[in-house]
């Protein structure tokens, strides 16, 4: 029998114990008057209070029991003393174990190494942890078990919990932010018939009573552009998004997207939305604009300061300044060959438009650690978007990059019903079974001119929280299944 399985046994038996004393910790309820944190936190000298939480340190001193609870809170320590509770009541103390929920009720004072603490009066057993908890129990390091299991993650390691309680804090900034700027917050389909809005690989699914192929979306944009032709003038969702494609450190095969859709706003418009929203939400979560991103020693390895202006440059320009002055005038398969040359990976059927755009992604948009707002990108990389006056090559679109990698697409939207058919077609390659019909029906019906743009939260997350994977800032990433 191996140590854990011997553990197990042995708690099986405790928990055996109990129930032939008539105690069954899976039936007991507990009120907490208060968080642990919150106790310590309110400390007032033989204050009464009730908490509740997890076993996390047990030190037995004999006639005496110091315990660590844990909630979300934080963590309080409990001191129970046998001549307080009585033979019986303290003899039960023997069949806990690290891990064991537990509730008290006492009185709050301080020991004399100066840590506040709680005299036990009475306590309840809440829950019995028939396993135990990870042998490094104040730091879980091993990455498998740490995404696999993010409970235990969640349990052993504190600056995992408050990355994902500051997630929560973010989310909810964003939605005040928004709110505030007059958003209305709405929800569209998740399954549909046609996957629109970007260029992705959907997940696939059936319904069966419909007899007909669904896809997960890949995008919000089509369905909230709806809404602006029917009234709605500022709307914004957040919500998950689904792409069939490989898994990195940026990627996760679903990940959480914000869009807003702003009528009588443009890329201009969409600029400062962003600029004002990550500032708003870095400054209500962190205090600071000023963000550093730090190594597994704690070692500072960048800092990012988020303080406006941020820098404005047109996609041409740093394409010109990194495959040299004149990438513009080669021909195509002459950009190919320097392409291949400067280190940029190309797909056997690449566009001349999609070798130009490997150079961005591989070589420049790495380099883009400060806020930077990329502009006029090709029209073939977004056919959603207006034509720029200036260059028709180009479209009123913007990339904002922080930190080596793009967190917000924005642009004007195309509201020509009949310039928006023929650059989605040109994109479908003539089927026309990838057009949504719907979609251009409404446009026909009118649309007024808007800026739209998407955030991606996860990246938003490990931007303002220093992580450097998103599966840092998911709980549950998705992983390849075991064996």
């Amino acid at each position: 029998m191996d140590d854990t399985n011997a553990l197990m046994e042995q708690r099986r038996a405790k928990l055996a114990a109990l129930r032939a004393r008539g105690i069954d910790p899976f039936k007991n309820q507990f009120t907490p008057s208060e968080s642990c944190g919150r106790a310590r936190a309110e400390y007032a000298e033989g204050r009464t209070v009730a908490v509740a939480g997890r076993i996390t340190a047990h030190r037995d001193m004999g006639k005496s029991q110091f315990m660590d609870l844990r909630d979300q809170s934080g963590r309080v320590q409990i001191y129970a003393q046998k001549q307080v509770l009585g033979d019986e009541q303290y003899d039960i103390f023997r069949h806990l174990d690290l891990g064991d929920f537990l509730g008290v009720r006492g009185s709050l004072f301080t020991t004399k190494t100066g840590e506040i603490s709680v005299k036990v009066q009475s306590f309840v057993i809440l829950a019995k942890a028939l396993r135990p908890p990870p042998a490094k129990w104040h730091g879980l390091e091993d990455t498998e078990i740490r995404y696999r299991q993010r409970y235990l993650d969640l349990m052993a390691n504190d600056e995992v919990r408050q990355v994902f309680l500051r997630r929560s804090q973010i989310i909810r900034e964003v939605r005040n932010f928004l709110h505030q700027r007059g958003f209305v917050e709405v929800e569209t389909p998740m399954m549909q018939a046609i996957p629109g809005g970007a260029a992705a690989q959907p997940f696939k699914t059936w319904h069966n009573a419909l007899g007909c192929e669904f896809f997960l979306r890949i995008a919000l944009e089509l369905y909230l552009k709806r809404l602006l032709v029917g009234g709605l003038d500022r709307v914004f969702e957040l919500g998950r998004n689904f792409r069939n494609e490989g898994l990195s450190r940026r990627h996760n095969p679903e990940f959480t997207m914000l869009e807003a859709y702003q009528a009588y706003g443009d890329y201009e418009s969409m600029m400062e939305l962003v600029q004002s929203l990550v500032c708003y939400v870095a400054e209500q979560v962190l205090g600071t604009r000023v963000i550093e991103h730090r190594d597994a020693a704690g070692v500072v390895q960048r800092t990012i300061d988020l303080s406006p202006p941020w820098r404005r440059v047109m996609y041409k320009e740093l394409v010109l300044d990194r495959a040299g002055p004149d990438w513009f005038d080669l021909t195509p398969p002459q950009r190919r060959v320097r392409a291949l040359e400067l280190g940029a990976e190309l797909g056997q059927d690449y566009e001349d438009f999609e070798v130009t755009h490997a150079i961005f992604e591989k070589l420049i948009e790495p380099t883009l650690i400060q806020p930077t707002f990329v502009t006029h990108a090709p029209k073939e990389l977004v056919p959603l978007a207006k034509l720029s006056p200036a260059d028709p090559s180009t479209v009123e679109v913007f990339e904002c990059c922080i930190n080596g990698q793009e967190i917000a697409p924005a642009y004007s939207e195309q509201n020509d019903p009949l310039e928006q058919r023929d650059r989605l077609e040109h994109q479908s390659g003539g089927e026309p079974q990838k057009l949504d019909e719907d979609f251009l029906v409404a446009l026909e019906h009118g649309m007024p001119p808007a800026g739209g743009m998407g955030l991606g939260i996860d990246r938003l997350c490990m931007l303002l929280l220093g992580q450097e994977s998103i599966r840092d800032v998911i709980l549950f990433p998705q992983l390849r299944p075991k064996g």
